[in-house]
This record gives structure tokens, sequence and C-alpha cells, in this order.
């Protein structure tokens, strides 16, 4: 009888495997995907189930996890780890946004079932959202590399080193393209920072 390991730790040997299909996965083959998928399903759920415990929310997640491992399998590096590492991180991280999405919700449903919204809220409000339009505006004006950086970075949370993981390029041009991009947005918005 084998070592016995955990749903979220596929076997080592199957992983130079894993690895090729998902190479193969890149290429648009989707016959390499379904076997991808038949490994990685129950791993990729298992590890969300551990983060939500919610069911039916955790097969949600781990379909958008693997539609994400199959839109993104050219971005995999088999020099920075396994497949299943790759695509358990991006599981993680899915995981942890839904936790946080619902516990933003949640504060956001408390505050507007407690408070009474007063005439000076609604023109904040108002407000904010013609600033947000703003900003979209000023972040379309931006070239497509330097508005998927700045959103990672500033909208997603990611710090500059994972930024440059995500999008496998390197750590000093990620860092130039947010700063041009950070200063094409202030002109853009007529701010001094």
């Amino acid at each position: 009888m084998g070592p016995i390991r955990s749903a979220a730790e596929p076997a080592a040997s199957g992983d130079a495997d894993l690895d090729k299909l998902l190479t193969m996965v890149a290429r648009g083959d989707r016959d390499a995907f379904e076997t991808v998928y038949d490994r990685l399903a129950g791993p990729v759920y298992g590890l969300i189930r551990k983060v939500l415990r919610d069911p039916s929310q955790s097969e949600e997640v781990a379909q958008e996890v693997l539609l994400e491992v199959w839109r993104t399998a050219s971005r995999f590096d088999p020099g920075r780890g396994s497949a299943a590492t790759w695509a358990l991180t991006i599981a993680h991280r899915r995981a942890i946004d839904r936790v946080r999405s619902e516990t933003a919700a949640a504060t956001r449903e408390q505050r507007s079932a407690s408070a009474p919204v007063e005439v000076d809220e609604v023109a904040e409000s108002v407000e904010a959202t013609m600033e947000a339009e703003r900003v979209r505006r000023c972040l379309d004006g931006l070239s497509e590399l330097q508005r998927e950086s700045i959103t990672l970075a500033y909208y997603g949370g990611y710090s500059y080193p994972q930024v440059a993981a995500l999008l496998d390029t390197a750590l000093g041009t990620i860092k130039t393209r947010i700063r041009d991009g950070l200063a094409r947005l202030r002109d853009c918005l007529g701010v001094s920072w």
C-alpha cells in the first residue's frame, strides 16, 4: 500500500505528466484538458472547500478555477513549479477572493440595513460614482500592459513581484509599466501625488 496523501496533494510522480498535459492544453488540446480536469478537479475542490466550507460555493469556485486553467494554460511555467501547484495556487487565490467578496457584501448589507440614508450620503455616493467613472475612463487611456499591471497591483492587491510572476514579466518591467501608467493616470485625473 502506497503513502497516504490528502486530496490537495497530487502524486509527485504524476506531476511531470500533468506538466506535459498542461503544455498541450496551452496549445488548445481538449483531450489533454479532460485529463487535466479529471486529475485536478478533486484536489482543487478539496482545497477550496477547506477555505469556503460551503459545498455549493466550493463547486462554483472550483469550476471557475478549472476554466481559468483552460484559458491561461499558456502562462504556466514548469520552471517555477508543478502544474498541480500552479492550479492549486489559482484555487487558493480564488477561494480567498470569494471569502473577501462575501465578507464585503455582508458588511455592506449590515451598513445599509442599520443606517438611514441622509441627503449628504446620497450626494457623496453620486460624487464617488462620478469619480470612479473618471478613473475608469483614464484607465482606458492606458496601454493594455499598463492597465493590466496597475489593476493587478492596486485593485487585485498583488505586490509588484506577484504581478511580475502572474504576467510572466521581469520585475523591473512591471515597475516601469506601473510607474508610467500612474503618471499618465495622474495627468488624466489632474491631480498631484
